[in-house]
């Protein structure tokens, strides 16, 4: 099965009913499959065939939702960035998995060009809602591409093609494409959707970016089971939030830890609220046991999923809510038909309480990363059997004696803040940009609502007079606003090791101990 059948089959089958409510936008099934359609001529008709990348560079809208089926019914392969990245690094993914389209916004036209001047790749951009002038042809109007009525003549592909990549922070600095092919991307739905129960009867309503994973999943899934998808751009207004599950009568609510601690501020939400949510579903990071109790009390009626998983196979665990009361520190045990276990550094699986390295076995775990042999290598790894590459996640876990997981740390630097990934190595490499900048590292501290925040240690170079304000500044000019630090610190230097590096650990060390 191709990812795109789980639109097309739910067309056929429920052609009447709401697929996705996005503002004023209702589209039921049997229109956004023909706009898909559409929108998947217009891109062979400019070029987009089997295999080619297309790059999709919006928020949360319809626009964006039919793009990444039309993608896939012209054979090709979809990447959703976050609308909120910078020229230069949209600029690498362009040229990095060599894009030959982008579907993006009005709004974000004039960073998109910005980007696409140093992309010779791109021959066809598609734009969406108001925009001005075009620049024909390469510019054309998301109507326009969607308007021919046409049918896509070209041979799709098959089930082992690549379906999406997904560009995930690396630790070099510089992201790296997540290849997930059609096969990967129906296992991981099609597990999830078991272990939730969802069903045509769900109304699922998301607010995290559709640029990740968490919540593009929220779109194939609901796609799969032909279940209704409500799509909102942000959690920045809760209460206008709250007032949609109940008009919608939303029964399926994804959140991230940030979310969870925002609405365990609200004071004036209590429990039985909202009546209708059948389950909530939190991954991302682990929530903090007290915010699982909190969340059960507010909801008494409602399931809730603690999960962990990575981008480069979606989903590994999650914990029944069965569970949650005997061990709301675990996230879980393998989704359906998966394997999670830990290993110690020779790959061999340790006993219960013995801390290791998490692996992941299934059809889920990706390909390897885009263009990028080494960071595959060390990723994917032989398994127990000769045929068989496994996933090593690179984070510290346990297993207690009847096989739950419980996460410890990472072993790497990568930052989860947000919901997101953050490399500090990306964060640094913008702080240097700043003038006066002599050393600088970013590190994660706890933070109630975003799980980690980042914070900058900065030392100035003598003679050199530079704020806070400044760095925040400096860096929201330049980088995503998630991957911008909340807090900055100055120090004379920073501690380095022996061969001269700065110390991100002692640092991290002093920080602690000092502030």
């Amino acid at each position: 099965m191709r990812v795109e059948q789980f639109l097309e089959d739910s067309a056929r089958r429920l052609p009447e009913k709401v697929a996705l409510i996005e503002g004023e936008t209702r589209l039921t099934y049997r229109a956004l499959d023909e706009a898909a359609t559409g929108l998947a001529a217009g891109l062979e008709a400019r070029g987009v065939g089997r295999g080619d990348r297309v790059v999709i560079f919006a928020d949360n809208c319809w626009e964006a939702v039919v793009g990444l089926f039309g993608v896939l019914k012209a054979g090709g392969v979809f990447c959703m960035v976050n609308p909120s990245t910078k020229p230069d690094k949209l600029r690498f993914i362009l040229n990095d998995c060599q894009a030959v389209a982008v579907v993006t916004l009005g709004r974000l036209l004039p960073a998109a060009r910005e980007a696409l001047a140093g992309a010779p790749s791109v021959a066809a951009v598609i734009v969406a809602g108001e925009s001005g002038d075009l620049d024909a042809p390469r510019e054309t109007p998301f109507a326009e591409a969607i308007a021919s009525g046409a049918f896509p003549t070209r041979f799709r592909g098959i089930e082992c093609d690549l379906a999406m990549l997904v560009y995930t922070s690396g630790s070099t600095g510089f992201p790296k494409g997540v290849m997930m092919t059609h096969q990967n991307v129906v296992a991981a739905a099609t597990s999830i959707t078991t272990y939730l129960e969802n069903t045509e009867d769900d109304v699922i309503l998301n607010v995290l970016p559709i640029s990740f994973d968490y919540g593009l999943y929220q779109v194939l899934m609901a796609a799969k089971v032909g279940a209704t998808l409500a799509l909102e751009k942000s959690f920045a207004f809760p209460q206008l939030i709250f007032d949609r599950i109940r008009q919608e009568r939303v029964t399926g609510f994804p959140i991230v830890p940030t979310i969870a601690a925002l609405m365990l501020q609200m004071r004036d939400l209590a429990p039985g609220a909202l009546p209708s949510l059948r389950y909530i579903s939190n991954t991302a990071a682990a929530l903090p046991p007290a915010h699982i109790l909190r969340l059960q009390e507010l909801f008494p009626t409602t399931s809730l999923f603690s999960m962990y998983g990575l981008t480069e196979c979606k989903r590994c665990t999650y914990l029944p809510p069965g569970e949650l009361q005997s061990r709301p520190a675990s996230v879980g045990v393998a989704i359906p038909g998966t394997e999670a276990y830990v290993v110690d550094d020779d790959a061999n699986r340790v006993p219960p309480r013995v801390v290791g390295e998490l692996v992941i076995r299934g059809p889920h775990v990706m390909k390897g990363y885009w263009g990028n042999p080494e960071a595959t290598a060390k990723a994917l790894r032989p398994g127990p059997y000769p045929w068989e590459k496994v996933l090593h996640t690179g984070d510290l876990f346990y297993a207690d004696e009847e096989g739950f997981l419980y996460f410890v740390g990472r072993k790497d630097d990568i930052i989860k803040t947000r919901g997101e990934k953050v490399s500090p190595k990306e964060v640094e490499n913008v702080l240097f940009q700043l003038e006066g900048v002599k050393e600088a590292v970013v590190i994660g501290v706890p933070d109630a609502v975003l799980g980690a925040a980042l914070k900058a240690v900065i030392a100035v170079a003598p003679g050199v007079s530079l704020t806070e304000r400044d760095v925040i500044r400096h860096c929201a000019r330049r980088l995503e606003d998630f991957m911008v630090p909340k807090f900055v610190t100055f120090r004379a230097e920073l501690p380095k090791t022996d061969s001269g590096k700065i110390s991100r650990r002692e640092t991290a060390r002093l920080m602690e101990v000092h502030g």
